[in-house]
């Protein structure tokens, strides 16, 4: 597929981000399934999940659709098993209950958990605390994310690299620098298969014994491009393949958009190493920055196509990136491996949770954390100075706090 323009591409995530069938940029060739589940994790059973998977398939319903849904009913069985008229509670219009009666006669919650075991195929919720935390936190973050592989809590150290499908020499050759650089410093590389950067960052990654997690724009079932089913299988055993599309969902043109914003909203951070102006990548880029993230990109050749999406991102404000170096500096990584053995000895409690919570990106004083939480000073002081520790929270100086 061509790389299309960021504003093609924003106005198609909208309707792909509320589950909207959206026109095709180009023809798209079959994606292809995978031959067999593999080395995956168990599926977690419970009694609202097949509804949470159920909903989930219905199309017209998105996250902020099935926030409603939850709102009005608590539950989505109850939701499910609701007659179509007192779905009208919703506020959804006729077209949309409709629709939703239209395709839940079809729908059978148990037979989507059974399609999801027979492929291998984990369906985390958003009530699961396996949930990653980094897309807990963006807005609107998907209500279910099937995984195929196992998420790791050292996951949440991640960094999106992205970028060209028609990626150049010079191209090839950074992204493979930095990516294999990169997992050397204990973090995980996040991309989309795509063919290019995407592959190239995932390939490096595994040569290095790094992590990786794969973000798809069809279902998890399915591997788009075709070509690189080999490749998803390697990322499935020693990392993990995610998507937020029901198993059988083709890659239709709208739904990767809706990939690039999970991408970005799995990383700390999102680095282009080779994007034209017009590069579906740059999509990718306007995702981080919307939900706090940084961007980086590394420079190139201003005389070269492929250069000038990442030019133009330095030019207005996005980290120049020529080593590795530069992005533990722009992102603060340096003590990276010694958060992540902390975190692994000291896992959250609930006293650590309640802190974290009353922290933003807003400076906070302790003073102020402490009538918030109505906890002892000490108590406070000693928690704040262990969320630093693990790299959940940073200390400004004067007793200011603010999320990591």
């Amino acid at each position: 597929m061509p790389d299309e323009s960021p504003d093609q591409l924003r106005l198609l995530a909208t309707d792909a981000a509320e589950g909207v069938t959206a026109p095709r940029l180009a023809a798209l060739p079959a994606a292809k399934p995978y031959p067999s589940p593999g080395m995956l994790m168990a599926t977690m059973e419970d009694a609202e999940r097949p509804f949470w998977v159920a909903w989930n398939r219905v199309r017209g319903i998105g996250p902020a659709r099935f926030a409603r849904v939850l709102e009005v009913f608590g539950k989505a069985q109850i939701a499910w098993e609701a007659p179509l008229a007192d779905l009208r509670a919703t506020g959804f219009d006729d077209k949309l209950v409709e629709a939703i009666g239209r395709q839940r006669v079809k729908i059978e919650p148990e037979r989507e958990m059974e399609r999801l075991a027979h492929s291998g195929v984990t369906a985390l919720t958003l009530r699961d605390d396996d949930y990653p935390r980094l897309l807990r936190e963006i807005s609107l973050p998907p209500a279910v994310l099937y995984v195929r592989g196992m998420l790791l809590p050292q996951d949440e150290m991640a960094l999106a690299i992205v970028g060209t499908r028609r990626i150049s020499t010079y191209g090839k050759q950074v992204t493979q620098r930095l990516a294999t650089e990169l997992v050397g410093r204990g973090l995980t590389i996040v991309s989309g298969l795509a063919r290019g950067v995407d592959a190239i960052a995932h390939t490096a990654a595994l040569e290095a014994n790094g992590r990786t997690i794969a973000v798809l724009g069809c279902g998890p079932d399915l591997v788009y491009p075709p070509e690189h089913a080999k490749l998803a299988e390697r990322i499935a055993a020693q990392g993990a393949v995610v998507s937020e599309f029901a198993v059988g969902m083709p890659p239709e043109a709208g739904n990767f958009p809706a990939r690039n914003r999970i991408i970005s909203g799995l990383s700390l951070a999102t680095l282009l190493t080779e994007a034209p102006q017009g590069s579906g990548a740059l999509i990718t880029a306007n995702f981080a920055t919307d939900q706090g993230r940084d961007v980086l990109a590394v420079p190139g050749n201003i005389t070269q196509r492929n250069s000038a999406g990442c030019n133009d991102l330095i030019k207005h404000g996005a980290s120049c990136v020529t080593a590795v170096d530069d992005v533990v500096d722009a992102l603060n990584l340096h003590l990276v491996p010694q958060q992540l053995d902390m975190r692994a000895l000291l896992p959250e409690d609930p006293t650590e949770a309640r802190i974290l919570a009353l922290l933003s990106d807003e400076p906070r004083h302790a003073d102020e954390v402490c009538q918030m939480a109505q906890l002892p000073t000490g108590t406070v002081t000693s928690t704040l100075m262990m969320l630093e520790l693990k790299g959940m929270a940073r200390h400004l100086g004067n007793m200011l706090y603010v999320t990591a």
